[in-house]
């Protein structure tokens, strides 16, 4: 028995029959088989930093990632002190 198809309204592909959405280009029903152009990704709340612009310009890191970069540069400063100071008092 044949699968019954529709060709999707916003890419062309086909999209079997009862399916939910396309799994070319993610139009449903729902959203009115809109093209991605058309979504207004302005009105999305995303906080500053977490853009793909800011993670092409290296600005990605979060902010944890800063600080346990910073604690472990810390640990190995604190480490490298404690070997001078040692190796220092024995010879």
């Amino acid at each position: 028995m044949p699968r019954k198809t529709f060709e999707c309204p916003n890419c062309g592909a086909e999209v079997v029959v009862g399916k939910k959405s396309c799994r070319e280009c993610g139009s449903d029903a729902t959203t009115g088989w809109m093209s991605s152009e058309e979504i207004d990704y302005q009105s999305i709340d995303i906080p500053e930093g977490y853009g793909p612009e800011d993670e092409a310009a290296g600005q990605g890191s979060s902010p944890g990632a800063t600080r346990l970069t910073a604690t472990g540069v810390l640990l190995m400063m604190v480490f490298a002190a404690i070997l001078l100071w040692y190796f220092s008092r024995r010879f």
